[in-house]
């Protein structure tokens, strides 16, 4: 149900490069039911459906490859 779908912005730490942006790309990616909407060093974007995902759920996916989630938007 497409009025199912959310966004959240997720301000990161411990990103300093393209690098890092494609590792976090490629981290969130993996977690099944979300799609990344934009990535930049410091932050990413995506859209998921909170039925079946929880935000917390991605920001463990996020400080598992490295960095640390400061804020969610």
């Amino acid at each position: 149900m497409i009025d199912s779908i959310r966004s959240a912005k997720f301000s990161v730490e411990g990103m300093h490069c393209s690098a890092c942006v494609r590792r976090l790309t490629a981290a969130i990616s993996k977690v099944a039911g979300v799609e990344v909407q934009s990535a930049e060093v410091g932050s990413t974007t995506v859209a998921f459906d909170p039925s079946h995902i929880a935000p917390q759920t991605i920001a463990t996916a996020i400080e598992a490859c490295g960095f640390r989630v400061a804020r969610v938007e």
